[in-house]
C-alpha cells in the first residue's frame, strides 16, 4: 500500500506527504524544533495573530513545491522521481538553519553565519544519519544539480519559499495587501533553456506578487514597531554578552560566551544549536527582567510587558544633536553613564526594494519564444524608474 499522510493547513487545506523518507525527515528532532521558532520573530507584538512557526512555513513551501513540480511535469518538463523527491526535501529543509526568533537574531547568536549556511550544515548532518539519501537534495539546495530550475524553485526571485511566506504571513497577520495569486503563478511556470520562467499570461500575477512583497515589507516586516522590538531583542543578547549575564539554559550560555562561531567544530555546534528555540531566549529575558544591570533589565521588561522604545521613521538622517539629547536625558533619568544610555537611544536605516535590477531575474517567456525580464516588458508596472531602493531612517529611544 502506498505511503500517505495528510496535514491540515489553514492556508492551503490538506498537505499530502506521500513519501516515507520525507515523513521520517519531518519526524526528526532537528525538524520538529521548527515548531518552537516564530516565523515572524516579534511581529506578533503588532499583529497578534502572527504567531505561526517555521514549521508551518516549511510545510507550506513543500506543498507549493509539489504543485510546481506537477505543473512542470504536465508541460513535458523532464523531472525524474528522484529529482522530484530531492527538490521536495530541499525546500522542506531550506530554513532548518534558523535559530531562535528567525531573522531577528541571525548572526547574533552564531557569528558570521547566515541561516542558509547553517541549513546546509544541518542537512549534511541529516544526510549522514540517513545514509546518504539526501545527496541529491544537497545538490539541488546548493545549485550544483544540472537542472538549474530545481534550485530556482527553492532560491530564486520567484521561488515557492517567497510564495508561501507572503501568503502565510498575510493570512496570520491579517494584512490583505500580501495576498498573491500563488495558484495562478504556479500554473504559469515553465522551463525554457533549462531555466525557470513565467508564461506571458502570468505577467500581471507576477507584478502583483512583486508589489505585494513591497507592501508586506513596509507594512509588516519593516513596520516601525516590529523593527524596534527586534532591535531591542538584538541589544538584549549583545548586552547580556557584554556584561556576562547568565541564562537559565547552559547551551544558550555557550552562545552568549561567543563559542557559537562559524569557525567552531560543526559536529559539536550543530546539536548545540538545535537545542535552542524561542522559549530558551524568552526564559532568559524573563530572568533578566530582574537583573542588576539597568540597561538589560529595562530592555527585557520592555519586551515582556510590551513597553517598547519610542520609534520614529524619517526620510532623512536624524541630527546628531537629537540623538545626543535623547541619550543625555536617559542617562540623567536612570542614573546611567553616557555609554550605557547609548543602548537605549540609537539610530539606523531600514531598506527595501520592489525589484533588484542587478540580482533579480524574473524572465517572461512569450508565445514567439522570445524572453524578456519582467522590467523590460511593455507597459510593465515594474520598470527602471523603480530601480532605487526605498530607505527610511529611524531613531529609537526610551520614552520619558
Amino acid at each position: 500500500m502506498p505511503f500517505r499522510k495528510i496535514i491540515n493547513d489553514p492556508v492551503y487545506g490538506f498537505i499530502t506527504i506521500d513519501d516515507a523518507l520525507i515523513y521520517e525527515i519531518i519526524c526528526h528532532p532537528y525538524y520538529q524544533r521548527l515548531r518552537r521558532i516564530h516565523q515572524m520573530a516579534m511581529a506578533h507584538l503588532v499583529y497578534p495573530g502572527a504567531v505561526h512557526t517555521r514549521l508551518h512555513h516549511s510545510l507550506g513551501a513543500y506543498h507549493l513545491m509539489r504543485h510546481a513540480l506537477g505543473e512542470l511535469a504536465g508541460k513535458g518538463v523532464e523531472i525524474s522521481a528522484e529529482e522530484a523527491q530531492a527538490a521536495k526535501i530541499a525546500i522542506l529543509l531550506h530554513d532548518i538553519g534558523h535559530g531562535p526568533y528567525s531573522h531577528a537574531l541571525e548572526q547574533v547568536l552564531v557569528h558570521n553565519m547566515h541561516h542558509e549556511e547553517m541549513s546546509l550544515h544541518l542537512i549534511r548532518a541529516l544526510n549522514t544519519e540517513f545514509n546518504g539519501k539526501l545527496d541529491m537534495a544537497i545538490a539541488v539546495f546548493t545549485g550544483v544539480h544540472p537542472k538549474k530550475f530545481l534550485h530556482q524553485l527553492i532560491s530564486g526571485q520567484l521561488d515557492v519559499d517567497r510564495m508561501d511566506y507572503l501568503s502565510r504571513d498575510s493570512f496570520f497577520s491579517g494584512v490583505s495587501e500580501g495576498v498573491i495569486g500563488y495558484d495562478r503563478i504556479l500554473k504559469m511556470l515553465t522551463v525554457h533553456n533549462g531555466e525557470l520562467m513565467v508564461e506571458e499570461k502570468g505577467i500581471y500575477s507576477i507584478e502583483k506578487f512583486l508589489v505585494s512583497r513591497r507592501l508586506m515589507y513596509w507594512q509588516v516586516y519593516l513596520h516601525k514597531t516590529v523593527l524596534c522590538a527586534e532591535q531591542m531583542l538584538i541589544r538584549i543578547i549583545r548586552r547580556a554578552r557584554v556584561i556576562g549575564a547568565e541564562a537559565p539554559n547552559p547551551q544558550l550560555n555557550r552562545f552568549l560566551n561567543q563559542q557559537g562561531t562559524a569557525n567552531a567544530d560543526m559536529e559539536e555546534l550543530v546539536p548545540a544549536f538545535c537545542s535552542l528555540d524561542d522559549g530558551d531566549v524568552m526564559s532568559a529575558i524573563k530572568v533578566w527582567c530582574m537583573h542588576a544591570d539597568k540597561v538589560l533589565s529595562t530592555l527585557c521588561l520592555g519586551i515582556v510587558n510590551r513597553r517598547l522604545l519610542k520609534v520614529v521613521y524619517a526620510a532623512d538622517p536624524f541630527p546628531v544633536t537629537l540623538l545626543t539629547e535623547k541619550r543625555e536625558a536617559i542617562a540623567t533619568r536612570l542614573g546611567l553613564p553616557a555609554d550605557d544610555a547609548a543602548w537605549l537611544a540609537f539610530t539606523g536605516i531600514a531598506v527595501s526594494s520592489t525589484y533588484n535590477f542587478e540580482d533579480e531575474k524574473i524572465q517572461i517567456l512569450f508565445k514567439d519564444r522570445s524572453v524578456k525580464d519582467i522590467s523590460q516588458v511593455d507597459n510593465a508596472l515594474i520598470h527602471e524608474n523603480m530601480r532605487d531602493k526605498v530607505k527610511k531612517h529611524y531613531i529609537c529611544f526610551l520614552k520619558g
